[in-house]
């Protein structure tokens, strides 16, 4: 099968059946996403297929052979980061860190189809990523400066 993993074309030989989890990690090194539950409750695994936020633990091989896959590595640079990226090091969102990577894949999902987001707007988006220091209030925040600054862009 053929995959594009931000931005870069690959070409792997799995099962129809693997999970793009694993694909992501143990085939292409790219381990910022992270396994949580196994059973798409957490986000923990979320990424982007074709700029769709997705849980990459249930997601198979055969689903995006010739996607567009963009993970955590692939948002920003350590020179550019992406606006959602800067906002949560603004905001100091993260806590023991585990969840932020799907936390930050699915927040910038949601604002590229909700650049104007209201405070419910976001707890609604992010109520399926779950965050087990309780850090909510800042994720918020930091949706709302990241969307600030899209807007400005």
């Amino acid at each position: 099968m053929r995959l594009t993993a931000n931005g870069t074309e690959k070409e792997i030989d799995v099962e129809p059946d693997m999970p793009l989890l694993w694909i992501l990690r143990d085939e292409l090194g790219l381990t910022g996403t992270k396994y949580g539950c196994g059973i798409a409750q957490c986000g923990a695994c979320t990424v982007l297929v074709d700029g769709q936020a997705v849980r990459s633990c249930q997601v198979a091989a055969a689903d995006v052979d010739g996607a567009e896959i963009t993970t955590i590595e692939g948002l920003g640079t350590p020179s550019a980061l992406h606006a959602v990226q800067a906002a949560w090091i603004e905001h100091q969102v993260a806590q023991c860190g585990y969840c932020q990577s799907g936390q930050i894949m699915a927040a910038a999902a949601f604002l590229d189809i909700t650049p104007e987001p209201t405070d419910q707007d976001i707890d609604l988006a992010m109520s399926a990523n779950l965050c087990r220091c309780g850090t909510y209030p800042r994720i918020r925040a930091a949706i709302h400066t990241a969307a600030a600054k899209l807007r400005e862009a």
